[in-house]
């Protein structure tokens, strides 16, 4: 126990443990050091300026009080129609979309709502870290199933997956585009997942922040669309990834009625509702997304294969990215077994920070796995680029 002033006391079991990340010690070391930090993903690209706009009219014209607990009708309605044009997924706006803030608001949220203690959650290994810290909130546990490395991409292992289905499991977590890898879920892939959960009874929590930014030609396809999955699934996504407004935290959860009823039973005692004047500029923005969205892939395509190119050059070996904002390499050409070592080592060699993959792992997985981000603007990773090369000097 600690003593805080002159009371003893301790940590709830739920919370104790969850100190200080690896994304603290990285950025910290950044700022130290001066490393150019390619570490978190936090955009460093333009948002649209009539996004910007619209957002500081609304502030001035006084949206800035608490907006209706499931979102601001309109955002409601544009997500419903984005979901109808881009999926052919129908929702009502009324009962089937609530606006949270944020994904991560949203996820929360949603294992909250679906999982008792002792229920346990599937989640694709190597994933983002709030899935393990939402189960363990929650009184649940999360069981990783590795991705397993096949040249330079990650695929779904069927049986590894079917192996990890036991009387407890409740849900299942589908992060696709996936972070951290790239990783864009094949039709084949999701049928597989959709048809153990339609067996299992599971109920799929789906995490699509990057549906907008997939690069290699594959579309993004919600494992909702497929048969018998509609009516299990909550599909979580946000603006923050498609328009660059991380800062913003504007989310929203899509599902039949009943579950979507549970989140917002949860969601509204963590913040209730959040962002008014954000969410009726990105209701307006919504519509027009594609367009928005195309230039922006096209931004971060350059990026990606500026760094993957720069990463090979340095002496790494770089998997391919289809999605999202970041690239794995193998660092064991450099010389390293262990990706936090190399991550801890590189700022000081460099002048470069990336995150060792073993921090997004929930079962033991590759050690020389380490992601670097590009999100970034142009000079940035030119810069970046120019320090790795000294890895091979």
């Amino acid at each position: 126990m600690d003593t805080v002033s002159g009371t003893a006391w301790r940590p709830a079991a739920r919370v104790r443990g969850m100190g200080t990340s690896i994304f603290t010690e990285m950025t910290e070391l950044a700022r130290a050091t001066g490393a150019v930090n390619l570490g978190q993903g936090v955009p460093e690209l333009a948002s649209p300026p009539a996004l910007l706009r619209d957002v500081a009219d609304a502030v001035l014209a006084g949206a800035n009080q608490y907006p209706p607990a499931a979102g601001v009708p309109a955002l409601r309605e544009a997500v419903a129609a984005h979901q109808l044009r881009r999926y052919g997924l129908a929702h009502d706006p009324a009962t089937e979309v609530l606006v949270t803030t944020g994904a991560t608001e949203a996820l929360a949220a949603s294992v909250l709502a679906v999982c008792d203690p002792g229920d346990e959650i599937i989640a694709f290994d190597p994933c983002y870290d709030a899935y393990a810290a939402d189960a363990r909130l929650a009184g649940a546990t999360l069981v990783g199933v590795a991705l397993a490395t096949d040249g330079d991409g990650f695929l779904l292992d069927p049986d590894a997956l079917r192996a990890a289905v036991t009387p407890r499991t409740r849900a299942l977590i589908l992060n696709t585009p996936h972070n951290p890898t790239g990783k864009v879920f094949t039709q084949a892939e999701l049928a597989a997942v959709a048809e153990v959960c339609r067996e299992h009874d599971l109920t799929v929590i789906t995490d699509e922040v990057y549906e907008h930014l997939v690069y290699a030609g594959l579309p993004h396809l919600p494992v909702s669309a497929l048969p018998g999955m509609r009516e299990r699934t909550l599909t979580v996504s946000s603006a923050g990834k498609t328009f660059n407004t991380t800062g913003w935290k504007v989310g929203w959860v899509c599902g039949p009625a009943p579950l979507v009823a549970a989140v917002s039973a949860a969601k509204q005692f963590l913040t209730y509702a959040s962002g008014t004047p954000y969410q009726g500029a990105l209701a307006r923005a919504l519509g027009s997304v594609e367009e928005w969205a195309a230039g922006l892939r096209g931004e971060l395509r350059a990026n990606r294969d500026v760094l993957t190119e720069g990463l090979k050059a340095a002496g790494l070996r770089p998997f391919r990215a289809d999605a999202g904002y970041f690239v794995q390499a193998d660092v064991r050409p450099a010389g390293y077994e262990d990706g936090v070592e190399f991550c801890r080592d590189l700022p000081g060699r460099v002048g470069v920070v990336a995150i060792p993959t073993s921090a997004f792992q929930v079962v033991a997985g590759p050690r020389w796995l380490v992601r670097f981000s590009f999100c970034k603007k142009r000079e940035t990773l030119d810069d970046a680029v120019s320090r790795l090369q000294r890895l091979g000097a």
